[in-house]
C-alpha cells in the first residue's frame, strides 16, 4: 500500500463575499501550525459556508495531491499554495485524485475513507481568477478527494499517511469525476452492497452509468 505524508494543514483564513444566495465563501484556506483536532465533520476551526453543497460527514475533509497541484503549478506559471483549492489536506506520494472509492487513509491514528471527488463550482472559479477555470479544472481531472471520518483524533504537517486498505472494485476517483462506464457503475453498485458505503452522488452517477448503457 501507498505511504506518503501531509505537507500542509489547512483552514479557513476569512470569508469572502460571492454572488450566489449563501454570500459568503469559505474557500479561503491557508496552511496552520501545529496539530489540528479532527472529528466527523471535519477539522476543529474549519468551516463550510455553503452546507448545502459543503461539508458534511461525506466531504468532511478535502484532500489535494502535491503531485496534482505541481501539475496546476506549471499550467498556469504561479505557485499553488497549500490551501488555494480550497484544500484541508495538502499531500505528497498519496494520488488522491486517483484513490479507489471506499479506500481508508491513517494519519496519526486518525482513520479517513475516500468518499467522491470535488465539483468545481463558480466561487472555486472566481477565487482563482483563470480565465474558463471551471472547464479546465474538469478537463485535467485531478480533482481531489473528499474524505470521512472513520476515527477521529488531530494531524499536522509532517505526519505520515497510509493507505491501509483499498477495495477491489478499483473504480477511483477520476474515474467517478470523468464520467462512469456501465462496468464500472456495476462495480461500485456491487461494492455498495458489501463493503463500501457509497456517497449519494457517487451512487446517482453510478445509476446514470448504467442506465445510459
Amino acid at each position: 500500500m501507498s505511504q506518503g505524508r501531509v505537507l500542509a494543514v489547512c483552514l479557513v483564513h476569512g470569508l469572502l463575499p460571492t454572488r450566489d444566495t449563501v454570500g459568503v465563501s469559505a474557500i479561503d484556506k491557508r496552511a496552520v501550525a501545529g496539530p489540528v483536532k479532527v472529528h466527523p465533520l471535519g477539522l476543529t476551526g474549519d468551516l463550510q459556508a455553503d452546507r448545502k453543497n459543503h461539508g458534511g460527514p461525506t466531504k468532511a475533509v478535502y484532500a489535494y495531491a502535491q503531485e496534482d497541484a505541481d501539475h496546476w503549478s506549471g499550467e498556469l506559471g504561479r505557485a499553488i499554495e497549500p490551501g488555494l483549492f480550497g484544500e484541508n489536506l495538502r499531500l505528497e506520494g498519496i494520488e488522491a485524485s486517483n484513490a479507489v472509492i471506499g479506500e481508508r487513509w491513517s494519519i496519526n491514528g486518525v482513520e479517513f475513507e475516500v468518499t467522491m471527488p470535488r465539483t468545481p463550482c463558480g466561487n472555486f472559479a472566481r477565487h482563482l481568477g483563470e480565465p474558463g477555470w471551471i472547464r479546465r479544472f474538469t478537463a485535467a481531472n485531478r480533482p481531489g478527494a473528499y474524505l470521512r471520518v472513520v476515527k477521529g483524533g488531530s494531524v499536522q504537517a509532517g505526519d505520515a499517511v497510509a493507505v491501509t486498505s483499498r477495495p477491489a472494485h478499483g473504480v477511483t476517483i477520476a474515474q467517478v469525476f470523468g464520467g462512469l462506464d456501465a462496468a464500472a457503475g456495476v462495480r461500485l453498485l456491487e461494492a455498495g452492497a458489501q463493503e463500501v458505503t457509497l456517497a449519494p452522488q457517487v451512487r446517482r452517477a453510478a445509476v446514470q452509468a448504467l442506465a445510459g448503457a
